[in-house]
């Protein structure tokens, strides 16, 4: 009976969130297609040149035969954080999943990975946020490594965690089956799936999150600089980044507000780990841990070394 009316409850919310965020797009017409532009020009310019090379590599590179699933779990845990952590989002996730659809890794350690080898990409960070919103390549490899600093403690915590399970707990029926193909073109494939999920997500949660913070603005007395970046920087990281860059360059705060943005990472990069994680049933509470821990760590340790 309480299950019967949480799901009725439930449901009735979706429905009227959905039915909500209809409404506003039709009341807003030309915000919410300044937002999807704004959002198809960011995925175009500052993520598709930098995601797409290495998300086909990193996939190639896990479509080849496996000779032995019998590595120590170091290397195995090394493997996924050098593949995953500098791919940029999701790639992370990506290399987590088909590790553990190749039987490298268990569900419990897939889980762990998951939030600490998710990170952005060096050529992201070094080549937009670096030299195109700081305007200097030093601060872009200072934030990649407050970045790769805070996921490496991470990291460790999460071994010294899965160092006490035992190698038996990968499921026979996780193992590999063998399939016949080419894993270039077999990458080449998924990838192109993969990239069709980060433009759907970076163009809806752009146009979402600006449609959200007009109505904020026009609703209560708040500077739109500050309410847009807000709700983009919930919503959709890239577009939450160049909010800020528009109305908050020059700050002193400016640099540790981008770092900020890009560890909430925003609910577009969210759904996409979420989509490509709930392929194996990877249980997502690690991750939002992870998250939570990012928020808080980065910052400070950019602060530090800036």
């Amino acid at each position: 009976m309480v299950n019967g009316i949480h799901a009725r409850l439930y449901h009735m919310i979706n429905l009227s969130v959905v039915w909500g965020l209809i409404i506003l797009f039709i009341l807003q017409p030309s915000v919410a297609h300044a937002g999807a532009e704004a959002g198809a020009q960011l995925f175009i310019h500052a993520l598709l040149p930098y995601l797409l090379p290495y998300i086909i590599l990193t996939q190639w590179l896990l479509k080849m035969p496996i000779r032995t699933r019998k590595a120590p779990k170091w290397k195995r845990f090394l493997k996924a954080y050098v593949l995953g952590s500098f791919g940029g989002f999701p790639v992370g996730a990506v290399t987590v999943t088909e590790m553990m659809k190749n039987g490298e890794l268990s569900q419990k350690q897939s889980g762990l990975l998951l939030a600490a080898c998710h990170a952005p990409g060096p050529m992201f960070i070094i080549g937009f946020v670096g030299t195109e919103l700081f305007g200097n390549v030093g601060s872009g490899w200072k934030l990649l490594a407050a970045i790769h600093i805070a996921n490496i403690i991470f990291f460790l915590l999460a071994v010294a965690f899965l160092h006490r399970e035992s190698d038996l707990d990968i499921p026979l029926s996780q193992l590999p089956k063998k399939v016949k193909g080419v894993p270039l073109l077999d990458a080449i494939k998924e990838s192109s799936t993969i990239i069709i999920l980060v433009a759907t997500t970076v163009i809806f949660f752009s146009s979402l999150g600006t449609v959200l913070s007009t109505v904020f603005t026009s609703a209560f007395t708040v500077e739109m600089g500050i309410s847009k970046t807000i709700a983009l920087a919930i919503f959709e990281m890239t577009s939450g980044v160049q909010s800020a860059t528009d109305h908050f360059y020059g700050l002193p705060i400016f640099p540790f507000l981008i770092a900020a943005i890009i560890s909430m990472n925003g609910m577009s990069i969210h759904m996409q780990v979420f989509v490509i994680a709930k392929t194996c049933n990877i249980s997502m509470t690690p991750y939002v841990i992870g998250r939570i821990w990012s928020v808080i760590v980065v910052p400070i340790i950019f602060y530090l070394i800036y």
